[in-house]
C-alpha cells in the first residue's frame, strides 16, 4: 500500500515530518541536545585554562596549540560561552609526554618504525553536575617511517595528534555515549 503524499499539503505523513524537524530543532537550540552529540544541561559557560608544558622534551608552542584547539572545539559544538575566569564547565591541564622511541626493529638492528606521543593530563570540572568531572590522562601516538627525520613529519604528526587528543577530552566531558 502507497502514501499518496505527492502534491497533498494535507498528508499526515508531510506534518509528521514537519513536527519531527521542529522538534530537532527546539531541543538543539535549548541545549537539550546537539548534533556532535555534546550534552550540556545545566551549563551555559565553559573556560579552558592554559595547558602548561610540562614534557620533558618541549615543543614551544604546543600549549598555545592544544589550549587553542579545545577553545576551537567547544565554540564550534556547543552553544557554551567561552569565559575568562572560572565556567559553569572548566579545563584545566598539561602536557606531560612529548616524545619518540624505536617501535619496531629491522634484521639490521635499526629501527624500522618510530612511534611519536603526546599525553596531557586533564581536569575537568561540571559545577551542574560534579559526577561528570573528572582527572584523567590522555595520550596518543602517531607511528612514522624510521627513514624519516621526527624534524620533517613532526609537524603533520603534531598535529594530527592535538586533533585526536582534543577530540578525546572533548568527548569525556560532554559526549556520554
Amino acid at each position: 500500500m502507497k502514501l499518496k503524499c505527492r502534491n497533498n499539503p494535507g498528508c499526515p505523513a508531510g506534518k509528521i515530518w514537519l513536527i519531527i524537524t521542529g522538534l530537532v530543532f527546539l531541543m538543539q537550540s535549548c541545549g537539550i541536545y546537539s548534533f556532535s552529540g555534546a550534552s550540556t544541561v545545566g551549563l551555559s559557560t565553559v573556560s579552558i585554562q592554559y595547558f602548561q608544558n610540562r614534557a620533558s622534551l618541549v615543543q614551544p608552542g604546543l600549549s598555545q596549540t592544544i589550549t587553542d584547539e579545545l577553545i576551537d572545539k567547544c565554540k564550534a559544538q556547543t552553544n557554551l560561552a567561552v569565559t575568562n575566569g572560572l565556567g559553569d564547565a572548566n579545563f584545566e591541564g598539561e602536557i606531560i609526554e612529548y616524545n619518540t622511541r624505536p617501535l619496531t626493529v629491522s634484521a639490521d638492528a635499526t629501527a624500522a618504525m618510530n612511534r611519536f606521543t603526546i599525553a596531557v593530563r586533564v581536569k575537568f570540572t561540571n559545577v551542574a553536575d560534579p559526577e561528570k568531572s573528572f582527572e584523567q590522562t590522555f595520550s596518543r601516538y602517531e607511528d612514522y617511517s624510521s627513514l624519516s627525520n621526527l624534524s620533517e613529519v613532526e609537524a603533520d604528526l603534531s598535529e594530527n595528534i592535538v586533533e585526536m587528543l582534543v577530540e578525546d577530552i572533548f568527548n569525556a566531558a560532554f559526549v556520554n555515549w
